[in-house]
């Protein structure tokens, strides 16, 4: 291979040469500007986390709710029939008491992700966190109710939802 590299005609470049710009070349700093298209569910379902609101898509054939809502069912491979408000009360259904955070950094107040069933979804949960409450009190079973960011921070994501606390039902 060397051998060949001898063969081949010109002159060879030195860095030095191309830090002292001797070479005729080009420079460029490109600014890309890019966005992730949603889609028509996903889009809807963050815009409406943004207002302060959960919202599914309902497919009648399946006779299930689509969370975060979705254009399509996966299941029947079929438009969905209506969109979906739904209730910002669910049911943990499972939860974790982590004494890491999410790069497994370890952390002195533990932090409390659950799979809250939300209401009105016909069984459709999502993970978030919960707060607002002592570790030793959270059970399977228990009611919560999510707590929204304010109104002008909100930026069109899960994290509009700030966590979920107790529901104290009368």
């Amino acid at each position: 291979m060397s051998e060949k590299i001898k063969e081949l005609p010109g002159t060879p470049l030195s860095e030095k040469d191309i830090i002292e710009k001797k070479v005729l070349f080009t420079e460029w700093h490109p600014e890309f500007m890019w966005a992730w298209d949603t889609g028509i569910g996903y889009g809807r379902y963050f815009a409406e986390l943004k207002k302060g609101r959960i919202i599914g898509t309902r497919c009648n054939k399946c006779r299930r709710v689509l969370l975060p809502a979705r254009y399509f069912c996966e299941w029947c491979f079929r438009p969905v029939d209506e969109w979906v408000y739904l209730e910002d009360t669910g049911t943990v259904n499972t939860f974790s008491i982590a004494y890491t955070d999410w790069l497994a950094r370890r952390i002195k107040e533990p932090r409390i992700p659950a799979l809250i069933e939300i209401d009105g979804s016909g069984g459709v949960g999502i993970m978030h966190v919960l707060d607002e409450v002592d570790p030793k009190e959270v059970k399977i079973g228990m009611r919560v109710k999510a707590v929204w960011e304010p109104e002008e921070e909100r930026e069109g994501a899960i994290t509009d939802i700030k966590y979920w606390k107790p529901l104290k039902e009368v």
